[in-house]
Parts: structure tokens; sequence; C-alpha cells
């Protein structure tokens, strides 16, 4: 009896030994990752061209001398929402102070004419860039101004998921792009030729047919790829 209880008080010094220097350890991680050697102090920002990384890190700026691991993920979503130029974004604590912001832009595909001169969107429709003059190397979506406001909204998604499509190369040499339904767009290149692209389905073999076509028939007006396998040119 003396034995099994000199042996179950060492077992029991034991646990309250390992059991306390967990607990020690998991309160100098605690101490250590809100002290203000972990504050933050640096933040950098990746990955941005139109966005100004200057304007970012102003917007972030309430959350300096915050520790790492207490920073509001959810006030960062908040301020940054407010930059419509910004599609996506992660963010990466490096301690011992430093927040790095990777963002990821809205590509610009297309220009819509409005009184004030062009707008330049990305697929969804958000404006990049309002200018007076006409930037080079974007298509012009053309939209009949008499539509309803969801006819002009599906003639929209159709045009730009065309133009989001095309290969590479191929966007700056649009000039026009329209649209009477989703498997009904027509484009107007920048040399005058008319081509009836159809859906946004098989852009590559669409491309490499149409090339083949303007070399065999460059008199033609009208080139038809909507179905590549059955080109058409008038």
């Amino acid at each position: 009896m003396k034995r099994f209880t000199r042996g179950a008080r060492r077992r029991r010094l034991a646990w309250l030994i390992g059991a306390g220097s967990v607990v020690l350890v998991l309160a100098g991680a605690a101490l250590v990752s809100i002290s203000p050697a972990m504050a933050l102090r640096t933040i950098d920002v990746v990955g941005s061209q139109r966005v100004s990384a200057t304007d970012v890190r102003h917007a972030l700026g309430p959350q300096l001398g915050t520790p790492l691991p207490l920073l509001d993920n959810g006030e960062i979503k908040t301020e940054l929402a407010k930059f419509p130029l910004i599609r996506s974004y992660s963010i990466q604590a490096e301690p011992p102070g430093t927040l790095v912001v990777h963002i990821v832009e809205r590509t610009p595909i297309a220009l819509l004419q409005v009184p004030s001169g062009y707008q330049l969107v990305d697929q969804a429709g958000v404006i990049i860039e309002t200018t007076a003059d006409r930037p080079a190397g974007f298509p012009v979506i053309a939209l009949p101004g008499d539509a309803s406001t969801t006819s002009r909204n599906k003639e929209f998604a159709a045009s730009a998921a065309v133009l989001a499509a095309l290969p590479a190369g191929m966007l700056s040499k649009v000039g026009t792009v329209s649209a009477t339904g989703a498997q009904d767009v027509t484009l107007k290149l920048t040399s005058g030729v008319t081509v009836v692209w159809g859906g946004p389905d098989q852009p590559d073999l669409k491309s490499w047919v149409l090339s083949d076509l303007l070399k065999a028939a460059p008199g033609a007006s009208v080139y038809d790829v909507s179905a590549p396998n059955s080109p058409v040119t008038r």
C-alpha cells in the first residue's frame, strides 16, 4: 500500500508539473503575441498598379500599433471594399510587425461611350477609369440607347463574355462589339470587316478559323465563325 501510494503521488506530481509547463508555455506565447514587439509597424502593398498603394496604406493606418494576432480583419475588409478597382485581396502577417496586402486588380476589357467620353470597364461592368478621349487597345461595347436596363445588362454580359474569352492579342483588333443574345455576338474589327462570332465557346478555334478566312477571302466584308466547323464568308 505504501509503495502504491508513493507511486500515485509521483504520477500526480509529474502530471501537475507537465500541465503547469504547458500552461506556462501557452501563457508566454499569448503574452509575446500581444506584446508591443508584435505591434503592426509596416504595411506592404503588393500587386497594385491602378490602385494607389499609398491610399491603401492610409486606409489601413488605424491598424498600426495593433499586435498582429489582434488585427481587425472585419475592419480591413470594410476599408478595402471602398476601392472599386480591387477585385480580391489576401493579407499575410509577417512577424514581428509587418502586414503584407496582396491585391488582385480588376482587368479592363472594354469601353462604354457616355456623354462625358468613355468609361473603361471590366467584365462585371465596374468602371475602372473615365476619360474624355478614347483609350487605345479596347473595343467599344455598343448598347442601344432605347433598350431597357434589363436588355442592356444582358447584351453587355454577352459581349463582355466573348471579349473575355478572346485569345491574347485579338482584343486590340476589335473596334466595336454588339449582341442580341448570349449566343449572338458580332465583332466589328478595326480593319472594317464584320465578324459574326456567336457565343463565348471555342474562342481559340474561332480565332484560328477567322485567321485562315482573312487570308483565304481577303475581299469579304463579313466572316461568320459562329459555327467554326462550318464558317461562312460573304
